[in-house]
């Protein structure tokens, strides 16, 4: 699951990007809204966490331009305003929920989770594919009776490759879906963390292959017997 962190707060983010890294969220985090505009329209989140006071707009105003670009994807705001009228304005103008500063990290964490579920199925449905069971809700996979241990960036590379199986996505696709708005990354960062997860699934005995295709890209299909 990827989620858009919209705070201006460094101590808040840092503290929110990890909590949410550490319960299996891929968290890209920016400070202003302008950067918070150009990250929503390149990137398809499950869902968007949003601070009203930053720096250069208030947030209240951002959140019908995010629902233009993103209409279906869960907002939660995250502010110190805790006056009714804040709220009411918030959700009147689009947003799913409202939590006030400060909060306790499983209370942020829950409530994401409940309207992530509220929405579209988007990616939470349960996925199989040839021996595969995928399940992005309880953050498990599993081969036959054969429980998957998985990093976060594995977990997210094989649940990209299972929502399109016989489907070469491009290397710019896998990155765009795994690593965060404005990560670096080595230049065989992907090669290497799919290279992991194919051999995960060959030591557990998956029907399952991943075939890098050079230059092309990656496939996730069927071994032929």
């Amino acid at each position: 699951m990827r989620i858009l962190l919209v705070e201006d707060n460094a101590k808040l983010a840092a503290v929110t990007h990890d909590a949410m890294r550490s319960h299996g969220f891929t968290v890209d985090h920016v400070s202003n809204a302008h950067d918070a505009e150009e990250a929503a329209a390149t990137v398809d989140y499950d869902s968007i966490i949003l601070d009203l006071g930053l720096p250069d707009r208030d947030g209240l105003t951002l959140i019908e331009p995010l629902r233009k670009t993103a209409p279906a994807t869960p907002l939660l705001i995250l502010t110190a305003r805790d006056a009714s009228s804040s709220i009411i304005d918030a959700l009147d103008s689009g947003a799913d929920d409202y939590l006030c500063k400060p909060f306790v990290m499983g209370v942020l964490i829950s409530r994401l989770r409940a309207i992530m579920r509220r929405g579209q199925p988007r990616h939470g449905t349960v996925l199989q594919h040839g021996d595969v069971t995928f399940d992005p809700s309880q953050y498990s996979a599993s081969v036959g009776e054969t429980q998957l241990s998985l990093s976060r960036r594995e977990f997210a590379a094989l649940h990209l490759l299972l929502r399109r199986p016989n489907h070469v996505l491009s290397k710019g696709e896998v990155e765009e879906a795994i690593y965060g708005f404005g990560d670096e990354l080595s230049s065989n960062a992907i090669e290497v963390l799919l290279h992991r997860l194919r051999k995960k699934l060959q030591s557990a005995g998956s029907t399952l292959y991943i075939h890098n295709m050079r230059g092309i890209g990656y496939m996730l299909m069927e071994k032929r017997l």
